[in-house]
């Protein structure tokens, strides 16, 4: 019997770094989270794209339907600027749209700067893949998947990747798991499997 794995798509979506003018560091944060938070093995897509509407519409179709990413994670380009256009993008490819994340991220973010209203993160579903914009900076990234615990280390605020296993569960995405000190995935108990 092999091992499950699951596939998932990161993508950087920046001008800037795209074209070369500074370094892309959305894909590394990205990557080496998941490194760290998952127990499950996982492959990685990564592309690296410029705020092009249409440029990331062919991207998020592209890693669900012919590189079957069960998960994907882009980061960037979800603020008010003119050439901020991810959310449109993503809701563009999108079966369902799941509005509980784009309300837990905002929450997440306003604990640390009144600017994280201006965000317009997004998360959808699109056949078995669910797809969730993250904001561009590498500490928020972190902190808007993981949540805010207090000194002693308990959850204070309940960061978004809480439910991404769960989430891919009822869509037919493969079983993940989470290392619960970087990250406790809720399930109900009829939905956990034994180790």
């Amino acid at each position: 019997m092999t091992k499950e794995f699951i596939k998932i798509g990161l993508v950087s979506i920046s001008d800037r770094a795209s074209s070369g003018v500074y370094e892309d560091l959305g894909l590394p944060t990205l990557k080496s989270w998941f490194e760290s938070a998952l127990i499950t093995p996982a492959q990685f897509v990564t592309r690296l794209i410029a705020d092009e509407q249409s440029e990331i519409e062919s991207t998020l179709i592209d890693l669900v339907d012919n590189e079957n990413c069960n998960l994907i994670l882009t980061t960037g380009g979800t603020g008010p600027a003119l050439r901020d256009v991810t959310p449109e993008a993503t809701i563009a490819v999108a079966d369902k749209e799941m509005s509980g994340f784009g309300e837990q991220m905002r929450q997440i973010g306003l604990n640390f700067v009144p600017t994280a209203i201006l965000s317009r993160q997004v998360a959808v579903i699109r056949k078995q893949s669910l797809i969730i914009n993250l904001p561009g900076q590498p500490k928020a990234i972190a902190q808007t998947l993981e949540g805010l615990k207090d000194d002693a280390g308990n959850q204070k605020i309940h960061g978004i990747f809480a439910a991404v296993p769960y989430c891919l569960d009822l869509i037919g995405a493969p079983y993940i798991e989470t290392n619960e000190s970087i990250v406790k995935a809720f399930r109900p108990k009829s939905a956990i499997k034994p180790a």
